[in-house]
């Protein structure tokens, strides 16, 4: 889906299409104020100029997506709020609305398994699609049922996805990115020397920053640099197995299959504060994120129809070290106390000395609920163990 976070709100504002705009946060206290200000007049009949802007923006927040016109400053995906202020400072900031996303998610993901049924998800704004065996499929290289995907996700939502056409899932994902926004590409594979080896190695979706970076010490700097380079040398630059996956990406091969089911590993919730909090001085605060936290968890497991035996913790600290902890229960859960009690033990045993930016809570080990694995019970605690229990209380009063 084109900058799809951003495309939602501009359906609930249209006045601001072709302008600079970012997503990024939840609701703060001016989105509040502007809604107020509007009463019952519809959101489209908001000024330009009451909309909160960029420059005015202060935290920690990080960019979900942009409007292409953002995007032409140099400001993206996973940027901070107050570096993108730099570059676009005249930029309208809103908050993303969760609610919404789901809703349209569905809605488009729904549309496409009416036309082409075989479908794999792969997050809220992104799909693949096997058009092998679809009616039409292969005319024009696939070209029709893209602009028949195309056609009726605008229909149905108003938005519109860029679509890009290969022999498997790697070429596809990279020919998607080429056209955008609202347009098709298709990549064959007699394509892949003039189309994709000059391309960037950062754009082989699976090489991060950190792989790039040693690729390009290494002077190996598009994929058409790795494809020439002998298997051995990557495998003993990166080891065994990445270095031999990083030759069959260059040379485009791809065996993955599009897998319409797939159980996640684990869900989690997490936030970076505006200001970094101590667990002693924040307490209330902290303790008031923390169970949030940990109930919107339980949504979303209850929302899912999972339930997890293993609930754990993410702190970053002030120096951006991280740290995790996690506690196994002796049941699965998908109750919002229930990973409250259990997120509260692993942060007993962390160091909360150091003021705090981050603040996460994870649930693993996951089962569809109804269908958990059956554990042998553990015998309920003797009458000894009480002061531990005490013990334990008394720990947990000083934590948030």
């Amino acid at each position: 889906m084109d900058a799809f976070f951003a495309s939602i709100e501009l359906l609930r504002y249209p006045q601001l299409k072709g302008l600079p705009v970012v997503i990024g946060g939840g609701r703060r206290k001016v989105d509040e104020e502007l809604l107020a200000a509007q009463g019952e007049r519809a959101l489209r009949f908001i000024p330009v100029e009451d909309f909160p802007l960029l420059k005015d923006y202060v935290g920690r927040g990080v960019i979900t997506t942009a409007t292409y016109a953002a995007r032409q400053f140099g400001v993206g995906s996973a940027m901070g709020m107050m570096k993108a202020a730099k570059l676009c400072p005249q930029a309208i900031v809103l908050p993303v609305d969760f609610e919404e996303v789901r809703k349209y998610s569905r809605l488009f993901k729904s549309t496409i398994t009416e036309i082409a049924p075989v479908m794999q998800d792969r997050g809220v704004d992104e799909v693949y699609i096997d058009f092998t065996d679809v009616p039409g499929g292969q005319r024009e290289g696939g070209r029709v049922l893209a602009r028949l995907i195309q056609k009726a996700i605008f229909e149905r939502t108003g938005l519109t996805c860029s679509v890009g056409v290969a022999p498997n899932k790697l070429l596809a994902k990279m020919a998607s990115e080429f056209n955008k926004p609202n347009g098709i590409s298709i990549v064959h594979e007699e394509d892949l020397q003039t189309m994709i080896w000059p391309l960037n190695v950062r754009k082989i979706n699976g090489i991060g920053p950190k792989a790039g970076e040693k690729l390009a010490r290494l002077n190996i700097h598009t994929i058409g640099e790795l494809a020439a380079q002998d298997p051995s040398f990557l495998i003993e630059n990166f080891g065994k197995a990445t270095g031999a996956w990083m030759h069959e990406a260059a040379w485009g091969r791809d065996d993955r299959p599009v897998v319409t089911e797939s159980e996640p590993v684990s869900m989690s919730r997490e936030t970076t504060f505006d200001r970094d909090l101590h667990a002693v001085r924040d307490k209330a605060v902290l303790g008031a994120i923390f169970t949030d936290l940990c109930s919107k968890l339980a949504q979303d497991l209850q929302r899912k129809g999972y339930v997890a035996k293993t609930i754990g913790i993410k702190l970053r600290y002030d120096d951006f070290r991280i740290a995790t902890r996690d506690q196994t229960a002796d049941s699965y859960t998908a109750d919002g106390q229930a990973i409250r009690k259990l997120a509260g033990l692993c942060l007993k045993r962390v160091p909360l000395e150091k003021k705090l930016r981050l603040l996460g809570v994870r649930a693993g080990t996951l089962a569809r609920a109804g269908e958990e694995p059956v554990f042998e019970q553990k015998r309920a605690p003797a009458p000894s163990r009480r002061p531990d229990s005490a013990t334990e209380s008394i720990a947990s009063d000083q934590l948030f």
